[in-house]
């Protein structure tokens, strides 16, 4: 089996600005509010490898895996996978930004698969993403805005 998510919000804010704050690897521990470490290891080719690291969980274990994420500003997408899967034979991620009429259409699309021996299975994980995406892209759109709207009152 495989799963698949899709999940969008709009940002009210400048595509540079929406861009630049959300494919700041380093910074995600302060725009999203599960990370608890990312930090790059390498960068080749307008790749980047790095490691995010989810804060502790309710028994006090940390969470951790490597990506590959490469942005194309051209096309404004993003492409990236888990290259230490962890619980997932694989997983792969789509970022598209498009410019809209109330700000960037900013579009996560998530496929993946579990392994056998993971603790839930790809229908549960699909559920835990979508809701947890939500919750993400919403603490995301806020911070984009502050900062677009404290850079407005600035200029």
């Amino acid at each position: 089996m495989a799963a698949h998510t899709d999940n969008e919000i709009v940002i009210d804010a400048p595509m540079e600005l929406v861009w630049d704050m959300t494919n700041d690897i380093e910074s995600w521990t302060s725009l999203f509010s599960e990370y608890g470490e990312a930090k790059i290891l390498r960068e080749w080719d307008g790749t980047i490898v790095f490691r995010l690291a989810l804060h502790p969980d309710e028994n006090g274990k940390v969470w951790s895996w490597v990506s590959a994420r490469t942005p194309d500003v051209e096309t404004r997408t993003v492409r990236s996978q888990r290259i230490e899967p962890g619980p997932f034979k694989y997983m792969w991620i789509y970022w598209e930004y498009l410019k809209t009429g109330e700000g960037v259409r900013m579009r996560w699309v998530q496929d993946f698969e579990m392994k056998p021996q993971a603790p839930v299975d790809d229908e549960t994980m699909r559920v835990n993403l979508n809701r947890n995406t939500a919750v993400q892209m919403r603490l995301i759109r806020d911070k984009v805005e502050a900062a677009a709207s404290s850079a407005a009152s600035v200029g």
